[in-house]
Formats: structure tokens, sequence, C-alpha cells
């Protein structure tokens, strides 16, 4: 009875409807119009200040799904409308949001729908109910769903595109084609140009001296050895060979010669692709099935391709292992490493590129235990040996001489592993825990130091490597928070590191960590020192191609020319005069001018 007789539910007269004026009090209007507001301000607030949007990702991300939580409980608990409307309003809420996600595009399922989808249909809801807080409750609460509802469906008229490496989602039209359906009605029309019409004996050669063997090339280090190049690209810009559409993939390349080998996503197969690097028509292409759709990164292959000893071998992004014949794209053998490591696909996909060592080829696993990292046989694809390491890796394995010893260097989000290579046994398992991922590779700078590259606000460690009666150890030389890479690899040129931090080209001292310069807003693209010219080739995530002076004096930027369109996490190569550049949506070849 006392629900009947409070302020809220006042006694009815007879004959008085029942969603009279004097039935219903308003509402609570003021949380409807000051958390809208402060949902634009998370979403849209951190990228209006240097860095905000990298250093602060997560406010622009969670910041607007908080303020939805915040608004339904503003209209169940503290609105003042009627029951009988609160719950109207919720389940009009709950059907709106089933309706609008059964019929969106796949691409905005997901992180979409709390970054996009919900806060436009909640805002519209609040401020359709705080504006008519004094109609009766019917038109009010009518009224907001609907508005609800046309704010959900904005959703279904998009195709998500995945984020910017400053964390932003990209939308499109959904009927828009999109470069991968662009690419696939391209090359239904164009007939690749079979191998055996080009030299077999030229390519057998190429492949027994190959220029550019695996992801960022010897040591993994991001270094060409290139001869000098001319930086007046005013009078002598680099020479477009060729440029060709492609599939989705956060591949580089490896390079023998004529033979360019990458891989990407061609519809429901993964493919990897030998292209002709005089022409860039396709020499062989092997599909396998698989495909990894991350509404954040985009689909596609994440790993490069590692030659070595005649043999090519490939990661694809939920986890096949192949070896290939690098001459015909023969499969020789085939693993799946889920089932290898009793792991499942990380978030982001498989993105560890092969190392080999000899008669093994090393991969990273991510299973429980002992299946971290796996070591197969080169020749028949059979395990050799497993190694522990941690989930939420995208790094790489890497070989690198320590101490005088080789180790296997691998980064993941506990910190860094050193292991003999000839049977995965550990010799040093160094502790940086991180809550996120690591997905940059380890530098090591003459014969005992090592940077970590960290993403987010954790910044890159220095540490030393000591050996003691067979023992390693490390001790930390400093922690800089003026170097935060996230996902671009840093390269170290005559005593400084280079590399991203928030979106801006950083040169840090690698004596104390201590920053010289910042300058050069060039997004999550990869960078590549030219070490013969003392440059930093940087591959900018908007495809342009800038070449800065690596000079710890100043920020100098010497020339840049527009290489490809569309957003570009992937590493550029530069081998003798050929610089050869992709992303997912284009791969180009251009030849640069010798000094």
């Amino acid at each position: 009875m006392n629900d009947l007789t409070t302020e809220e539910n006042p006694p009815q007269r007879p004959g008085t409807p029942e969603d009279s004026p004097k039935q219903f009090r308003p509402l609570r209007a003021w949380p409807a119009f000051l958390l809208p507001p402060l949902m634009l301000a998370a979403r849209f607030g951190p990228g209006l200040f240097e860095e905000g949007a990298s250093k602060y990702w997560m406010v622009s991300i969670f910041g607007p799904i908080l303020g939805c939580l915040l608004l339904l409980i503003w209209w169940l608990a503290a609105s003042r409308a009627t029951w009988r409307e609160r719950w109207f309003g919720l389940l009009g809420l709950v059907a709106s949001v089933a309706i609008t996600l059964a019929l969106v595009h796949p691409t905005m399922r997901g992180a979409a729908t709390s970054y996009f989808t919900l806060p436009m249909g909640f805002i519209l809801f609040a401020l359709a109910a705080a504006l008519l807080t004094k109609s009766p409750p019917a038109i009010r609460s009518g009224t907001a769903v609907l508005l609800a509802f046309a704010g959900f469906s904005v959703s279904t008229l998009l195709r998500g595109d995945g984020m910017t490496g400053d964390y932003k989602f990209v939308f499109h039209p959904r009927w828009k084609q999109t470069a991968e359906d662009a690419m696939l009605a391209a090359r239904t029309s164009t007939t690749p140009k079979p191998a055996s019409q080009i030299d077999q004996s030229s390519l057998s050669n190429s492949l027994a001296h190959p220029e550019w063997t695996e992801f960022r090339g010897s040591d993994r280090a991001g270094r060409s050895l290139t001869s000098k190049i001319s930086t007046n690209w005013s009078a002598q810009p680099p020479q477009l060979l060729w440029k060709i559409p492609v599939g989705p993939s956060w591949s580089s390349f490896a390079v023998a010669g004529r033979m360019l080998f990458t891989q990407d996503q061609r519809g429901p197969r993964e493919t990897v692709v030998c292209y002709d690097a005089n022409s860039g028509r396709d020499i062989w292409k092997t599909v396998f099935d698989g495909r990894l759709d991350d509404p954040m990164g985009g689909p596609g292959p994440r790993a490069t391709p590692t030659l070595a000893h005649g043999a090519l071998y490939v990661v694809g992004s939920i986890g096949t292992f192949l070896r290939l014949n690098p001459l015909t794209g023969e499969i020789v053998w085939k693993k799946d490493l889920t089932q290898v490591a009793g792991s499942k696909v990380p978030m982001w996909g498989f993105s560890s590129s092969p190392l080999v060592l000899g008669p093994v080829v090393v991969v990273y696993g991510g299973g429980p235990g002992e299946k971290g990292l796996l070591a197969f046989d080169t020749a028949s694809g059979e395990p050799r040996w497993s190694a522990p390491c941690p989930i939420n890796s995208y790094a790489s394995p890497q070989l690198n001489n320590i101490l005088g010893e080789d180790s296997i260097l691998m980064l993941s989000s506990s910190g860094l592993v050193l292991l003999d290579p000839t049977n995965g046994k550990t010799r040093l398992d160094y502790e940086w825990k991180i809550s996120q991922y690591r997905a940059v590779q380890p530098h090591v700078v003459g014969n005992d130091t090592i940077l970590l590259p960290t993403g987010m606000d954790m910044g890159t460690r220095a540490i030393r490597i000591r050996k003691n009666n067979g023992h390693y150890a490390a001790e930390e030389l400093w922690t800089s928070r003026q170097l935060k890479p996230d996902f671009v690899d840093l390269v170290t040129y005559q005593g400084c590191a280079y590399g991203n931090d928030g979106g801006f080209l950083t040169c840090i001292d690698l004596q104390t960590g201590a920053r010289k310069w910042k300058g050069g807003r060039y997004g999550k693209g990869q960078i590549l020192l030219l070490e013969n010219s003392g440059l930093l080739l940087i591959l900018s995530e908007q495809g342009k191609v800038v070449l800065v002076a690596a000079d710890p004096a100043d920020h100098r930027e010497l020339a840049s020319f527009q290489a490809i369109e569309g957003k570009t996490w992937n590493h550029p190569v530069l081998v003798g005069d050929r610089l050869y550049v992709r992303n997912s949506q284009e791969a180009a070849a251009y030849r640069v001018q010798a000094n």
C-alpha cells in the first residue's frame, strides 16, 4: 500500500488517467545533461593534447562505456521516473541493442559496440528523457527509447576498419567496397606471371645468396647496410618501379634477388606470396584456410616469412606453421601451433616470425608450462624441444651474441628470457612484468647490454648482463619513460636510441636514458636505420617515407614522399637501391639514388 501513497505515485482520483500530469513528477534531469558531455570529453579529449591519445587511450575507450553504465544507474535508481517507465526504458534499451547487434556488420561488434554503438544510443536516450522531463511518462520514455534505437541503428550503416595507432576506431559506410574486396576483384582479371617464364637458375642462385632473410634483417635489429643514398629527393626523387594492391597483413618482406616473400589475407584464406621484385607480379602463391578477424588490428597475418638454407618458414595468424619450397611454394610440412602448444589463438593473432637455428626452427607457441617457445626439426617438422614463455607476447625470438655466447632472446609480458639455442634451457629469466602486452623486439647494444622496449606508460629499460660461474644475472642500468614505443621497434646508432614515444620520433642517450630531443609526428610507423648513411628511414603510419638525420643534436627531417596510401604498420626494407614498402592494402617498390 505504501507504494500507492508515495509522492511518486499519489492516489488517483476517480476518472483521472494514470499518466496525467498529477500522477508523476518531472525527472531529475541534471545527470542526463551532465554525463553526455563528460562522455564526449572522455572520447575526444585525449586526442586534443600531445601524446594524449596514446597515453590516455583507456579513457577514450572505457570512459564512454562507463558513462553508459552511469546513465543506466541514473535511469533505474535516481531519475524519478515511474517504475513502469523505468522498466519500459530498460527493456526498450535491451531490445534495441539486441536488434542492432543482430543487424550490424560483424566488424561493428565487440570493441566497436562499446566504443561507438552504445554511447550513441545512451546519449540520445538520456537527452530525450531529460528534455521531455515534464511530459507524460508514456511520451518521454517512448520517445527516449525510439531515439536510443535510432542512435544504436547508426551502427548498422557502418563497417569497422580497425583502430589507428592512437587507438581511434576507423569507420566506413557499410556499402563501400573494402580494400581487400577491391584487391580480390582486381586479381581475378590478372594472370600472375608463371615461374616457368623466369630463369630458374637465376632464382636458385638468388636463394643461395638472399639479401634480407628475416623480420627486421640480420639480428632483427632493423639495420640496413646498403650504400649511402642521396637525400636530395627534390632533384632525385625515388623512382616508382611498381605498385600493386595486396591483401590485409602486417607482414614485411624477405628478399632474395628477384624474389620477394610476404603474406596476406585473401577472403577466407591466408596466402604466402612470392612477388617478382622487378614487376610486382606473382611468381607463385600458396593458400591455406584461416582468417583472423581482429576488430582492433584488422584481419590478416602478422608475422614475416623467414628464408634460410633454401627453405621458407611461415606463421599464419591463427597458428598455421609451414615450411615451403621458396622456388615453387610447395608445402614441405605443416603444423598447427595451437595443437602442438595446447594454446589458444592470442587476442591479436600469432605474430611471431620464425627463427632458424641450424637444424631447428623456433617459434612462439604461447602454451602453458614448457610450451611457450617451440623448436621444430627443419627437415621433418617434428618437435625437438620446447621452453617456457609467458602468454601475451607478440614479439619474435631472436638470436644475439651475449658475452661471447649465442642466446635466444624473447620478450613477453613477464619480461625477458635468454635461452640456450641448442636445447632451449633457460639461462636468464629477467622479470619486468606489465599488465598489457609486448609487441616489440629486445635490442642488444655491445655484447652485454639489452634494451627492453615496452608500450603504454612503462617506457624502455636498459639492463646489463653478467656471467659468473656459468650463471647469468642482470642489473638495471636505467628505465626511461621518455621512450614508450608500444609496437614500434627502435634502432640504435652511435650511443643513442631512436624510437617512438606517443607517436613522436624520440632520441634518448644510451648511457642514461635521458631524452635528447623529441620531434616529428609519424604515428605508429616503423623505423629502419641506414647505418652507412647515418639516416633513419621512417615509413609513417600514413604511408609516407621520411628521411631523418640520426643525430642526437636535434630532429632534422631531410626528405620525404608519399609512398603508399592507407594505415601502415609494416616494416620497410631497403636492399641495394631498392626500397620495398607495404601495408594492409598496397605494396610498392622504389629505386633510390646513391649519394
